[in-house]
């Protein structure tokens, strides 16, 4: 009985509709494949037929202002393991622990896990010494290669470690300069791309890819080799014959803000970084606050000066002391100095006069002078980790005010201080400090200039000059002698400030020279000086004077 016309039909169209949606099942999938997911599987292919070795730029090198290298980059060797080509894994353990100085345990247990994770490849040792890197490839050992990275030096080790800092294992900035423009001095990776088999193996006639990586740009410092020597040799000098617990000192260019010198004792080498505690590596001329003692009266007395509530030849008297509020405030020459004029009072760093000097001027007057000059606020230098001090004008009162007019109540950075003083030598203009120069490509041009940067101006051109002549009246007739340079004139200010454990002191001289047309200023802070005298003027004087004058 033959099948009906009708129900044959019928079939053929089912039968197409089922071929229609199967073919549009499959057009769908492959156009989900091909075109949505495409560049994703294509990517998860590659990654199963092609091994990606990063290639690490060669970091920027760091000079001084004279082009002396300061912080240099060399290529290393390190050593990997493809651990699919590693047939014996306690014999590669064993010889590669004896080569590189490694606990055989150790690597023996990170190579059995990594094989048994099934991973292509792992790092051995980075960045090895040339011994090591010769000793390993005598071995021959198949599934070892090396593979290059670039390692930091820095050849003249404990130098300017504080404003160099140090980088990471991965050539990344950690601390100091090489942290702050990391972006620029560590350039961009390259790759070497390998094709292998299924367990990983490269292949023996395999295509090899290499991407070559962007080396960073170099840095030039407003650092002088010379001078950073000289301040760190002379501070450290200071330590021993004081059996002092620490110091710092900062030479800096008072009109431009460039920083000459800054030097901190104790240091650390930068080469071994992780031989030293944490501690040590604290840039103390950024980052640690104290007690400025006398060398803020030049803060005030510049304050009393533009505001004319005292002139150079105004008189004063002082007894030994002074009471404010009920406290007794003492001079420190027994039984006080008597009669002076305003510059000798400066001269003698004179506590009581300068109270009453304070109190003329008023905290209303005062405290905006005290903010004016940089104090309780960032200078912006370009170094990590600054700190602000300790300045709170809405806890000052009577006693408060008159303990801040000769630096006590009051915590700054030595970089605050310096910076301060600065204004006073660069005509009343305060000026950002800095430490980057310029940043050079790998032929030495410019691509960047760093320049003095204005913050404001704190006190007239007609005050800045009295101030000048007053310091320098400082060193000529007062405290300031030991600090003295023959053939040139220097102005500066003394400081001794008892810090907040009995018998502990903070000594410190502050200046710059030539007074007339200043070209230099530095700070010098001797901490916890022992035996006596424990004097500014006697202690950290005479470290002025061979720095400033050596330099």
């Amino acid at each position: 009985m033959s099948v009906p016309q009708i129900v044959i039909k019928r079939r053929l169209v089912i039968l197409l509709l089922f071929t229609f949606i199967i073919s549009f099942a499959l057009t769908t999938r492959v156009f989900w494949l091909q075109i949505v997911l495409g560049d994703e599987l294509k990517a998860r292919a590659q990654s199963q037929w092609t091994k990606d070795v990063p290639v690490e730029p060669k970091r920027g090198t760091i000079y001084d202002r004279n082009g002396e290298p300061l912080a240099i980059s060399a290529t290393v060797d390190t050593v990997v393991a493809s651990l699919p080509d590693i047939t014996d894994v306690e014999n590669t353990a064993e010889l590669l622990a004896q080569a590189l100085n490694l606990d055989v345990e150790k690597l023996l247990q990170t190579l059995t896990d990594a094989k048994n994770k099934k991973k292509a490849s792992i790092y051995i040792k980075r960045k090895i010494s040339d011994e090591e890197s010769e000793a390993v490839r005598k071995l021959n050992l198949k599934g070892v290669y090396f593979t290059k990275e670039t390692k930091r030096f820095y050849p003249e080790r404990n130098l300017a470690s504080h404003i160099l800092g140090f980088v990471g294992i991965d050539s990344q900035g950690l601390d100091g300069i090489e942290l702050k423009y990391d972006k620029y001095l560590k350039g961009t990776p390259g790759r070497i791309v390998s094709e292998t088999d299924a367990m990983s193996r490269e292949l023996p006639f395999g295509v090899d890819k290499y991407i070559p990586p962007q080396d960073g740009y170099d840095l030039q410092l407003t650092i002088d080799k010379v001078i950073q020597h000289i301040a760190e040799r002379e501070l450290e000098k200071a330590l021993i014959e004081h059996s002092a617990k620490r110091g710092t000192i900062i030479v800096m260019d008072p009109k431009s803000g460039e920083i000459l010198a800054m030097a901190n004792k104790p240091d650390y080498d930068p080469n071994e970084y992780q031989k030293y505690p944490q501690s040590q590596w604290r840039n103390s001329a950024v980052s640690d606050a104290y007690e400025p003692g006398s060398t803020f009266k030049v803060i005030t007395a510049s304050a009393a000066l533009e505001e004319g509530v005292v002139r150079p030849d105004d008189s004063f008297f002082d007894p030994g002391y002074i009471i404010v509020s009920g406290v007794r405030i003492g001079c420190w020459r027994h039984g006080g100095h008597g009669s002076q004029t305003f510059i000798q009072v400066v001269e003698n760093s004179c506590n009581p006069c300068f109270v009453n000097l304070v109190n003329k001027l008023g905290k209303e007057r005062f405290m905006p002078y005290i903010k004016a000059f940089g104090f309780g606020e960032l200078t912006g230098i370009d170094l990590p980790g600054e700190a602000k001090g300790i300045f709170n004008p809405s806890g000052v009162g009577p006693v408060e005010l008159a303990t801040i007019s000769f630096g006590q109540g009051i915590s700054v950075t030595p970089i605050q201080l310096l910076t301060a003083i600065s204004a006073v030598a660069n005509d009343g203009k305060l000026i950002q400090p800095h430490v980057a120069k310029a940043l050079l490509d790998k032929d030495g041009n410019v691509i960047h200039e760093f320049t003095a940067t204005p913050v404001r101006q704190v006190i007239s051109y007609e005050t800045a000059q009295e101030m000048k002549k007053i310091m320098e009246s400082v060193v000529s007739n007062g405290t300031g002698g030991r600090g003295a340079i023959e053939g040139f004139k220097v102005a500066a200010k003394t400081g001794t400030s008892e810090k907040y454990v009995s018998g502990k002191y903070v000594a410190s001289y502050v200046g710059f020279v030539p007074a007339d047309d200043p070209k230099l200023a530095a700070l010098v802070i001797i901490d916890e000086p022992s035996g006596s005298p424990i004097y500014g003027g006697q202690i950290a004087g005479p470290v002025f004077q061979k720095v400033m004058s050596d330099s």
